[in-house]
């Protein structure tokens, strides 16, 4: 395997989501697309699921894999799978909390794939927190469980996160706050934290997106980026303080800047990515610019970790009519940051 790694670029890992979402839809499809794109990835999810999912698109029937070396070599004919039982049938549209332990146990094992280094990056299909909750999983989403996770790697990149980031329509936005409700956000809010997130953001930037010299632009918390206090304390007191000592450590990034003005086109030429404070400050410009194609990225950890920037779609799901543009983007950046971190590791 090692010696095959040298001449080709190890296959990302993929893990299934929610059974019953849009997950084998769109993981046929993208696999559809990117075959012969010089993209090699696998599943870690159910064979026969994904079998049944191919013939209702007419495409090759998926294999079965033992060893994510063997990807790159099946990925042109047929989709490699890393075989995972299921508990209970899965009916389109209606999740199964039965399933939930075999949803989890392909995420703990697309990372360990990654971090023992036998995979370049770690994709994940959506899962539905609810049904996971049910069984047992106690964390707000993917990015805080990829945390734990990641505090089994021997190495952590250094400042660490994990940071969310959101990519799509010409945009890169990362959250100092994510997963918690509005009116927690000003407490939650410290120099501290946007100093990591920051950080965490400028290094990320410079390994994974091939940028020598990022831009980072700052939102303001307040209407007007609190206008020197008038609508609000928060910027005069902890966000521009925040941004001063960035600038102090050589990191190029504004002071407080009104979030309603700071995504329009022309703004958007003045940075690499967008510091925003809470999770809709940051997502709705990027969804309103790139519903389908909108991706998610975790920076920050020992790995490499893209996602679709959607749900499940229990709603649609099994009817054929789910649109694959997230995951195919997702896979791509992926294989991209996968690429200018190993040529920025090994400069």
């Amino acid at each position: 395997m090692k010696s095959a790694n040298k001449t080709q670029a190890l296959p990302i890992a993929l893990s299934m989501g929610d059974p019953a979402g849009i997950g084998p839809e769109i993981t046929a499809r993208a696999w559809a697309e990117l075959h012969q794109k010089k993209i090699s990835f696998f599943l870690i999810g159910n064979l026969k699921l994904a079998q049944q999912q191919a013939a209702r698109l007419d495409l090759p029937t998926p294999i079965a894999i033992s060893d994510p070396a063997q990807a790159t070599r099946i990925m042109p004919s047929a989709l490699p799978v890393l075989p995972l039982p299921l508990a209970a049938p899965v009916m389109a549209g209606s999740p199964d909390t039965a399933n939930a332990p075999s949803v989890i146990a392909a995420i703990e094992k697309a990372a360990q794939l990654v971090m023992s280094g036998q995979a370049s990056a770690l994709v994940t299909n959506p899962i539905a927190k609810s049904v996971l909750y049910e069984a047992g999983f106690s964390h707000p989403g993917h990015t805080e469980f990829l945390g734990e996770l990641a505090k089994e790697a021997k190495v952590w990149p250094q400042p660490h996160g994990p940071i969310m980031m959101l990519c799509g329509g010409g945009l890169r936005v990362a959250l100092v706050t994510v997963h918690i409700p509005l009116h927690q956000v000003p407490t939650a809010l410290s120099k501290d934290n946007i100093i990591q997130a920051a950080q965490v953001l400028h290094q990320a930037l410079k390994r994974d997106f091939g940028l020598e010299n990022p831009r980072l632009a700052l939102c303001g918390l307040n209407p007007h980026a609190g206008e020197n206090g008038a609508m609000g304390k928060e910027e005069v007191t902890t966000i521009n303080p925040a941004a001063q000592a960035l600038r102090t450590r050589g990191i190029n990034i504004t002071d407080a800047q009104p979030a309603d003005a700071l995504f329009r086109e022309d703004a958007r030429t003045g940075y690499d990515a967008v510091l925003a404070l809470y999770h809709d400050q940051g997502l709705i410009p990027v969804k309103t610019l790139d519903f389908h194609g909108g991706i998610n990225t975790t920076l920050g950890l020992p790995f490499i970790r893209v996602s679709p920037d959607h749900g499940t779609g229990f709603a649609i799901a099994g009817q054929g009519i789910a649109r694959p543009d997230s995951l195919i983007a997702a896979l791509r950046e992926a294989a991209s940051m996968s690429a200018h971190r190993q040529a920025h590791d090994h400069a």
